[in-house]
């Protein structure tokens, strides 16, 4: 299938109210223009440098995502465009993303990225971090950011039940603190779980490989 195929294919597997993230990753300007042209606008990078290089030759109105782990240093390079920041993975991030947003008078979305899955290669905070962020948030800290919700990746196993544990534990954080103020985005799922994520509450996904094809790693 071609790049107008899987996108299509993915759209009619999401039910009404899920956010689709483009994960262009890797892939070229031009495979993202012609999935911006499908109707496209959300797309998710890892990498800062990446993004940078990106953004100049892509459409404006696109709302870019940073979904990879994000080092300190290389906030001040998104902090004019970026929409949403979906991996704030430690207190040190989201300070840091609070003072460059506003060095540019800006607001900027930020998820909570919360460790949920049993390999030490994932990124995140744990729960209770999380929750202590976003308490302190609540109380007024972190004016140039909004914490619109929280992101997730499960474990990468065949373990279709565990990587359900893992989805449904960050969804019942997600609850908790929904009750305490109004969150908009529970970030969940990948190519190749996020039919599951969905069925565990998700209505965001982030999806790479299963629209753009095989990432090429070696450039």
């Amino acid at each position: 299938m071609d790049i107008k195929e899987n996108y299509n294919t993915i759209k009619n597997q999401l039910l009404e109210g899920v956010e689709l993230v483009a994960v262009s990753k890797t892939h070229p300007v031009s495979a993202i223009q012609e999935v911006y042209d499908l109707g496209q606008k959300v797309f998710g990078e890892n990498k800062v440098q990446e993004l940078m290089e990106k953004y100049p030759l892509l459409p404006k109105d696109i709302q870019w995502h940073l979904i990879g782990h994000l080092q300190t240093n290389k906030v001040k390079y998104i902090a004019e465009f970026i929409d949403t920041i979906q991996s704030a993975d430690s207190e040190k991030i989201v300070l840091e993303i609070n003072k460059e947003a506003g060095k540019h008078n800006r607001t900027i979305k930020v998820l909570l990225q919360v460790k949920i899955a049993t390999e030490d290669s994932k990124f995140g905070l744990e729960i209770t971090e999380a929750k202590d962020l976003f308490q302190r948030y609540i109380n007024g800290e972190f004016s140039h950011v909004e914490i619109t919700g929280l992101m997730g990746m499960a474990t990468f196993t065949e373990d279709k039940e565990q990587v359900k544990r893992e989805f449904l534990t960050l969804k019942k954080v997600f609850d908790e603190l929904n009750q305490l103020k109004k969150l908009d985005t529970l970030s969940m799922g990948m190519s190749d779980d996020f039919p599951i994520a969905i069925e565990c509450g998700a209505n965001s996904v982030r999806v790479g490989s299963a629209i753009f094809g095989r990432r090429d790693y070696s450039k």
